[in-house]
């Protein structure tokens, strides 16, 4: 039955597929509680969005829509496919005894099985998925979570799936042993300290996500937290007007790495990782090198021509193998109206913040 409010908005168990949403109706502004889970998608504002309580439209996300389904049936399948090491990982993390007090959300564990599913899962069960890139030489893909729902954990899911695999098999090409985390800021940067596996308090002990007897291969590998100020490089425009006694020119992109990389200076295939990536969007600039985009947006577009052109000179350097966003609002600007923002094509798993309220 139809209704004008939500009398509760718990009707689902954060450790289970969600099996129950309440749908809106822009046209009757009714709520619905529907069976199934809600669509993957976002809302974008509308043009009546100012003049009543609208929430706005929502657009459906069909590349997660078309992957959704078919890692669930890998997930109750037992993840054909996947390493021994990765097994044994998905077993211990979704063992509800393992983790009685404080076990791993479902979007959490949906959210790392995408990623596994198409790194791992065998190639006839990905056939027909498509994910577009961003224009760059190397591979992105995005978990869109909501805020709130735990993405540092599963960065440090990720991070333990590659380094213990890539340990274990070293000629595996599929994965790396040493991680660049990038950060949005400082205070966030302090914050991720916890994905350094010999880090006081990381959450590969707090959060038990390596079984106590993988822990010492963990440290094998290397995770370098960068906030994305350390990707910035002066051009020579900006040399010349230092009118500097220092005639050094530009960096190389062999020096400016080595800079960046520090400790991982010779480290190659690099996983990277990107929090609140919606900071890191490829700039287009016309003919004359300008930004694309409304003047308000200027410095919102030198801070991602920082941080994706940072990664560009990395990767013709040491190779990314394989670059992993997260983000609560995965959105290109346009620097015109919020309903002209453009999503991440690579986004590959969903969980809104209506399913995560």
């Amino acid at each position: 039955m139809a209704q004008s409010t939500i009398d509760r908005l718990i009707i689902n168990s954060p450790y289970e597929e969600p099996a129950r949403h309440w749908r809106y109706e822009r046209e009757t502004r009714l709520f619905s509680l529907a069976d199934g889970r809600r669509p993957a998608g976002y809302v974008v504002a509308s043009e009546s969005s100012k003049a009543f309580d609208d929430p706005g439209i929502f657009v459906e996300i069909p590349l997660v829509n078309q992957i959704r389904p078919r890692v669930k049936a890998w997930r109750e399948a037992g993840w054909p496919g996947v390493s021994s090491i990765t097994k044994r990982l998905l077993e211990h993390w979704c063992d509800p005894e393992e983790f009685e007090s404080r076990r791993f959300f479902f979007c959490q564990l949906e959210a790392v099985e995408a990623l596994i599913w198409l790194t791992e899962a065998p190639a006839a069960e990905r056939v027909g998925i498509e994910i577009p890139g961003d224009g760059g030489a190397f591979v992105r893909q995005c978990c869109k979570m909501a805020t709130g729902s735990g993405k540092t954990i599963v960065m440090a899911m990720v991070i333990a799936w590659h380094i213990l695999n890539k340990v274990a098999y070293p000629q595996d090409a599929r994965f790396s042993r040493n991680i660049l985390v990038i950060a949005p800021g400082l205070t966030v940067k302090n914050r991720l300290a916890v994905l350094a596996p010999a880090a006081a308090g990381n959450y590969y002990e707090e959060f038990r996500i390596v079984p106590a007897g993988m822990l010492d291969k963990l440290r094998q590998g290397k995770v370098l937290i960068r906030n994305w100020h350390a990707l910035s490089w002066e051009s020579e425009v900006q040399l010349k007007k230092r009118r500097s006694v220092d005639k050094r020119g530009v960096k190389s992109d062999q020096a400016y790495t080595r800079e960046v990389l520090q400790e991982m200076a010779n480290a190659r295939n690099l996983l990277v990782i990107n929090d609140e990536a919606h900071h890191a969007w490829r700039v287009n600039l016309d003919a004359e090198g300008k930004y694309l985009r409304a003047r308000d947006l200027k410095d919102s577009a030198q801070e991602a021509t920082v941080w994706i052109g940072g990664l560009d000179r990395i990767h013709r350097t040491r190779g990314i193998l394989q670059c992993y966003d997260f983000s609560a609002t995965p959105l290109t600007p346009s620097g015109k109206k919020s309903s002209e923002e453009a999503l991440f094509g690579w986004v590959v798993s969903d969980f809104g913040l209506n399913d995560a309220i």
